[in-house]
């Protein structure tokens, strides 16, 4: 069984609105979200075994703050700037040629790639993937080149507003 999460980042700033939208970074809440959310998930003993992120800051920074709360090592966070622009097909062949020693997968991006994915891999349909929202789809199987649309199903959703 083969175990993805997909998360959009936490909430960006758009305090200067000339920033190019790659180099956004997180604003005060996206800040207090990132780490509150790695908290739940290492409260549910989630550790994956791979860790792809989106280049953007937003993305990147996200990912960081998630990894430390789970105790994942930074430096294995695989930095794929595929994942920033592009839509759910493309995202899904990336997440197709994961490595099949991997079991869990958590990868980091953008809306509206995260929602369209979720919505494409599972028959759970939402209108819009929550900023710092995880969505946790298993597949039957034991290769990620294999992963199709329909086949997978959501066992957890979470998102910062949940706890609140």
């Amino acid at each position: 069984m083969k175990r993805l999460f997909l998360v959009r980042h936490a909430k960006s700033s758009w305090k200067d609105a000339e920033m190019p939208d790659f180099e956004r970074p997180l604003n005060k809440r996206g800040e207090r979200d990132a780490p509150a959310m790695g908290a739940r998930l290492a409260s549910r003993k989630v550790r994956p075994d791979g860790l792809i992120s989106s280049g953007a800051l937003r993305a990147i920074t996200t990912a960081r703050a998630l990894a430390e709360a789970m105790g994942y090592p930074a430096d294995r966070i695989v930095v794929d700037d595929g994942v920033y622009g592009t839509d759910a097909g493309d995202l899904l062949a990336l997440i197709r040629k994961v490595d099949n020693a991997w079991e869990s997968v958590m990868v980091v991006g953008h809306n509206p790639t995260m929602t369209d994915l979720i919505n494409a891999l599972t028959d759970t349909i939402i209108d819009n993937m929550p900023t710092c929202g995880v969505a946790e789809i298993v597949f039957d199987g034991d290769d990620w080149a294999k992963i199709d649309v329909g086949a997978g199903r959501v066992v957890a959703f979470d998102c910062p507003k949940h706890g609140d």
